[in-house]
């Protein structure tokens, strides 16, 4: 295909890098004020541009903080999509071990350079105001994780086959929320702990809450053994 004249691609750029300035500024401010505290005149101001610009490129405000939302997401889900391949391709043909479906899950949004960057630092922030939100966490945790969220359920049904449904939820929802306070870095683990534990090492965060709630998992087997045994 023949390449665009130079002045061309120059203006694609520029355009590619205006709509990034406002899907950059929109993440910080949703992130710190949350939906309601946010306009589009200001997201159009932090980025730069002229307010009619990020409603040609994005619509309405509500559109945009889609956009935004699904814009690292198809990242994450990428990662945990391959970590949870590689980790069931890893124990075929058996089923894969509980410690590392939840590894699989935990570790591409906890470790990495990229937690340590502003923009995925105001990612996270977002994704847990919207996952705490009775308005927002429902529909929008369910149009943009639930489908992969599935496939990590569905092997967690294959290493504790004899799980009632129910047990393997509420542990999800326990691990969901260790998670999104984690996202959410906000010092209170700090002050309780008077210093010896920081909300900023997602690292550390990332072997704690593997291991717990890898426990928690671990004794929804132990129960299925037990109710297998006895009947």
């Amino acid at each position: 295909m023949r390449p665009l004249p130079r002045d061309v691609n120059r203006s694609h750029r520029r355009k590619g890098d205006r709509r990034e300035a406002i899907l950059d500024a929109a993440e910080a401010l949703f992130s710190r004020h949350g939906y309601d505290g946010v306009t589009l005149r200001a997201i159009a101001r932090r980025a730069g541009v002229d307010v009619a610009l990020a409603n040609y490129h994005f619509g309405p405000k509500r559109d945009l903080f889609d956009a935004v939302l699904m814009r690292r997401a198809e990242i994450l889900n990428a990662w945990r999509s391959e970590a949870l391949d590689a980790a069931i391709a890893q124990a075929a043909p058996a089923a894969p071990e509980i410690e590392a479906i939840i590894r699989a899950y935990l570790r591409p949004m906890l470790t990495g350079d990229h937690v340590s960057d502003e923009g995925w630092k105001n990612y996270f922030a977002l994704i847990a105001y919207v996952n705490n939100s009775p308005e927002w966490g429902g529909q929008l945790m369910t149009q943009f994780f639930d489908p992969l969220i599935e496939r990590f359920i569905e092997a967690l049904r294959l290493s504790i086959p004899e799980a009632e449904p129910g047990d393997l939820y509420w542990a999800y929802h326990c691990l969901s929320g260790a998670l999104t306070l984690a996202f959410a870095q906000t010092g209170r683990i700090d002050h309780l702990s008077k210093g010896v534990c920081r909300s900023d090492d997602l690292e550390s965060a990332y072997e704690h809450i593997a291991r717990f709630v890898t426990a928690g998992f671990e004794e929804i087997r132990q129960k299925a053994e037990a109710r297998r045994v006895a009947s």
